[in-house]
């Protein structure tokens, strides 16, 4: 089912799913948090967000043995990534993310948040864990979701399926290189965002203001079709 909602200056069509009874159980964000194992806090981002390992990636575990790749400098392989505890958190989301009650419990923490960043670390890792975050953003229609990807064969074949996502999800594909083009000509095909260097793009300040956000939304806007996110 579609239906127009507002957005920025214009409508926009958000797709509607009607996923299974079993997975839209109202729960507690207590038990929610034990179901999903917790949200990540980004020291970068102003919300909450979601993260896997980054060794789960399936096409950034193949660019990361290429050393001329953005994932060949993965942030989410270093640092406070690699502590035993954090390991622990994101192997403890990855293995939820076939329980029966992840949407709920998703959905339960998230709810009530007016930004929300998916993996800070990890990708997305097949259509069904694609369609699943959609049903989330659906039923979180009052949160701005973003989702930056370089799972570009899973976004297409999404999108072959199901037409569309959310209107508060900004899907971005992810360019592969430091300043490098960004994949236009694909996500103008989709019906998405990108990510990458142009003569027309926005660069992200946080470059230039201690690796944070700041103010700036830009990656939550659908009015904002490219960000150029700079190595800092």
């Amino acid at each position: 089912m579609k239906f127009s909602r507002m957005f920025g200056k214009g409508f926009v069509t958000v797709t509607r799913f009607v996923p299974s009874f079993t997975k839209y159980v109202p729960l507690s964000k207590k038990l929610a948090w034990e179901v999903v194992g917790g949200l990540s806090n980004p020291s970068k981002m102003p919300c909450k967000g979601y993260s896997i390992p980054a060794s789960t990636c399936k096409m950034g575990s193949l660019m990361r043995k290429n050393p001329n790749t953005i994932c060949a400098k993965c942030y989410a392989h270093k640092g406070m990534y690699v502590f035993p505890n954090v390991k622990r958190a994101l192997m403890r989301r990855f293995k939820s993310l076939s329980h029966p009650l992840w949407e709920s419990s998703m959905v339960a923490l998230i709810k009530g948040t007016d930004y929300f960043r998916w993996h800070d670390s990890g990708d997305i890792q097949s259509v069904e864990h694609l369609r699943s975050i959609a049903n989330v953003v659906s039923r979180t229609p009052d949160t701005l979701h973003w989702l930056p990807t370089r799972e570009y064969n899973i976004v297409s074949e999404y999108i072959k399926v199901y037409d569309a996502f959310p209107g508060n999800l900004v899907v971005r594909l992810s360019a592969t290189k430091f300043n490098g083009a960004a994949p236009l000509a694909l996500a103008s095909k989709l019906g998405v965002n990108a990510s990458g260097a142009s003569a027309t793009n926005f660069d992200c300040p946080a470059s230039l203001q201690e690796g944070k956000c700041g103010s700036c939304r830009k990656c939550w806007s659908h009015m904002n079709f490219q960000v150029n996110y700079k190595k800092h």
